[in-house]
């Protein structure tokens, strides 16, 4: 089967030019010349089948032969907030693996625990392009600069089901006394047809005190499984479960 090469405009509908990174693959990598097909994407849903119409040496123009408006995978939003690594390399894997595997959103939480308090974006929003094509995504993720954790936490849509992964057992850092597994509230709260969003804290986890604040604010405390897990693992478990939870 011949490999469907994908290429990202996101304003493919408007300029019909290719970007230039994306120019020079096609014009100088894969060598491709006037008359040739291109399969491109826009990151909002559309498939876009073109026809090269100007191979130049710093520009590729297309002509649209047809758009198609591609579904969503997934029926209801994934969203991710997180408190980014010291090590950033950390956060450029989350950013890809959950692209991959499928999520509407990445944000980044600055906490009381947080070991970096800034984040370029500019990279990160790299990465989930080239893990949008490679993985044939028609909707690319929208990758959010850093707030502090309160300021996120009281902006949060309502219709949003809300939750918190903690290492916490105190009691008044729980609702009902229990910390149930992810996927098990997500199902007794009927998440799965709503968007839903989950906080992953630092690798010192949230303080106390930002845990009973999400909780003031409708937030759920979850736990992720028995094992202690990385940050960048535990947000890459998150997106996993809430993309299971929709499909079960």
């Amino acid at each position: 089967m011949k490999e469907i090469r994908f290429f990202y405009a996101p304003d493919a509908l408007t300029e019909h030019v290719l970007p230039a990174d994306e120019a020079s693959h096609a014009l100088r990598v894969l060598r491709l010349r006037e008359g040739d097909s291109l399969n491109i994407i826009d990151g909002q849903g559309n498939l876009i089948e073109a026809t090269i119409a100007e191979a130049g040496k710093h520009v590729c123009r297309f002509n649209i032969n047809r758009v198609e408006g591609m579904p969503r995978p997934w029926p209801c939003g994934v969203h991710l907030a997180v408190a980014p690594t010291k090590n950033i390399d950390r956060m450029e894997w989350l950013v890809e693996k959950a692209t991959e595997i499928g999520v509407d959103s990445i944000n980044f939480l600055d906490c009381a625990n947080s070991e970096r308090r800034v984040i370029k974006t500019e990279r990160l929003d790299k990465i989930a392009v080239a893990a949008m094509k490679q993985s044939h995504k028609y909707y690319k993720p929208q990758i959010n600069d850093m707030v502090s954790f309160r300021d996120f936490v009281k902006s949060q849509e309502s219709h949003r089901s809300s939750f918190i992964a903690h290492c916490y057992d105190d009691a008044d850092l729980l609702v009902g006394g229990s910390k149930p597994f992810l996927l098990d509230a997500i199902r007794e709260h009927a998440a799965c047809r709503q968007d839903m969003l989950v906080l992953v804290g630092p690798e010192g986890d949230f303080s106390p005190d930002e845990v009973r604040l999400a909780i003031s604010e409708g937030y759920i405390p979850v736990s992720l499984g028995q094992s202690r897990l990385r940050t960048e693992t535990a947000g890459l478990v998150a997106v996993h479960l809430m993309q299971l939870a929709t499909t079960l």
